[in-house]
């Protein structure tokens, strides 16, 4: 009998091939091939013809008839925002997938959650990754010494299992998944058929003693989710923590919730005492503002919130045989774009210019109604002028150089008059005497940025 070869398998999408090499030609991860043991061998045919035999029948309910439970029960976490992104808090049973950079404060956050539910329900914290020393200080630090918070420490995700299952606790945190391990499994923790089935083990305890579950998962230098994109379909929720790690406000966001909307953000600030939410983010994003040439405000929504946050260009002569283009807080690609609309629509000369965006707060812009915030930015910062002090500016720039109409402007204008701002220079689809309207960018920029 020929002796079976070890497989190369992919930590990123699973495929598999006999031998290694850099890069996966299934998803084009580099250096992501490790080396498996392969499963013992099956007779397919068997095992299917065997399935069909021992298959029974289902019974199917009229929709009409089926049973709900007159209350879901919810626990609250401390933070009004996060219970609004959670869609009313965490509900029992369900199983989230908290995802961030290193650093940004997952674990923080996870403590005060813990530290505000153990007040009145019994509370399990699993660590794989730090000693019992380590999570004792932090919990000291954010006043987590409740006798209903309770500590262990494994990478086994059985022992973890058979925790959960027996229902003895309300809430449990697992930090983090890719250092957990299935001993059926010969495979190195983190890969992809160890996450898998760690989550699959862990998922099926949280659902049978209606255990609510939180998973701390890893990210790649890319920002993404790291391992395979099934745990990302097993789980009930996925929450993505974002931020600058050394300062600035923190955003979480769920990218996937079956219990309550994707839409909605809370922002965080990160103090001695952990993180608080902010409760007037434009202010204080605001409040150090200095109206210089290339500063505008845009009116932008983080989720369904609406936000000022302050877009800063800087131009300058190029001393390199090609400009360069520099974002902080905005998609480079998008940058690229709207400079290529500036300079056809506008005959605005910018490929002499190295110019560079900021977004003050460390914020990370995801609305296209930035766009014409940042092309007036850009050409404010080329011909040196200012725009008036209480202008805000909102709206979304088509390759045309139109002017294109954004989501939710009342929420917006709202926002700037409670702000004390005077207009808003944005869309002509918007009908608000506190509107100015413009519908083309060339015409915009000559009428509110002129060369001195």
């Amino acid at each position: 009998m020929a002796k079976p070869h070890a497989q190369f398998v992919c930590q990123t999408c699973g495929a598999s091939y006999p031998k290694w090499t850099g890069r996966c030609a299934n998803c084009g991860t580099w250096n992501s091939l490790v080396e498996q043991l392969p499963e013992p061998a099956r007779d397919e045919k068997s095992a299917v013809g065997r399935s069909q035999l021992s298959g029974q029948l289902l019974q199917p309910i009229a929709m009409r008839d089926l049973e709900t439970s007159a209350r879901e029960t919810r626990y609250s976490t401390g933070f009004p925002d996060l219970d609004v992104v959670l869609g009313g808090g965490i509900l029992a049973g369900s199983v989230s997938l908290l995802a961030g950079q290193p650093g940004i404060g997952k674990s923080t956050i996870l403590m005060q959650i813990c530290a505000h539910i153990s007040r009145g329900h019994s509370v399990l914290y699993v660590s794989g990754e730090e000693s019992a020393s380590q999570v004792k200080l932090r919990a000291l630090r954010l006043g987590a010494d409740s006798d209903q918070l309770k500590f262990a420490s494994s990478t086994s995700a059985n022992d973890i299992a058979k925790t959960i299952a027996t229902g003895d606790f309300n809430l449990v945190i697992v930090d983090s998944i890719q250092t957990l391990t299935i001993a059926e499994i010969s495979s190195a923790p983190g890969g992809v058929a160890q996450v898998t089935n760690c989550g699959n083990l862990i998922i099926r305890a949280a659902k049978a003693s209606n255990t609510a579950v939180i998973i701390v998962g890893h990210v790649t230098k890319e920002g993404t989710l790291a391992g395979p994109k099934v745990l990302e379909h097993l789980v009930d929720v996925v929450l993505n923590f974002e931020g600058d790690r050394y300062g600035g406000f923190k955003v979480i966001r769920a990218v996937k919730n079956r219990f309550g909307s994707t839409s909605e953000a809370a922002i965080f600030a990160m103090g001695k005492t952990g993180l608080s939410e902010v409760k007037n983010p434009s202010a204080t994003l605001l409040a150090e503002r200095h109206n210089t040439d290339g500063s505008i405000i845009l009116a932008t929504l983080e989720g369904t919130r609406p936000l000022l946050v302050e877009i800063q260009a800087l131009a300058t002569p190029t001393s390199y045989g090609y400009p360069k283009r520099t974002a902080s807080g905005f998609d480079l690609n998008r940058l690229n774009l709207l400079l290529a609309v500036l300079e056809r629509r506008t005959k605005l000369t910018l490929s002499d210019k190295d110019i560079f965006i900021n977004v003050v707060g460390g914020m990370k812009l995801q609305d296209s109604a930035a766009d014409l915030a940042v092309c007036l930015a850009i050409a404010s910062a080329v011909a040196g002028r200012k725009l008036a002090e209480d202008y805000v500016v909102f709206g979304e720039v088509g390759l045309g150089g139109e002017v294109r109409s954004v989501f939710r402007p009342d929420q917006r204008i709202a926002e700037a008059k409670k702000l004390g701002f005077k207009h808003a220079i944005a869309p002509a689809t918007i009908k608000d005497s506190f509107v100015i309207p413009v519908s083309d960018l060339r015409e915009t920029l000559i009428k509110y940025v002129n060369e001195r």
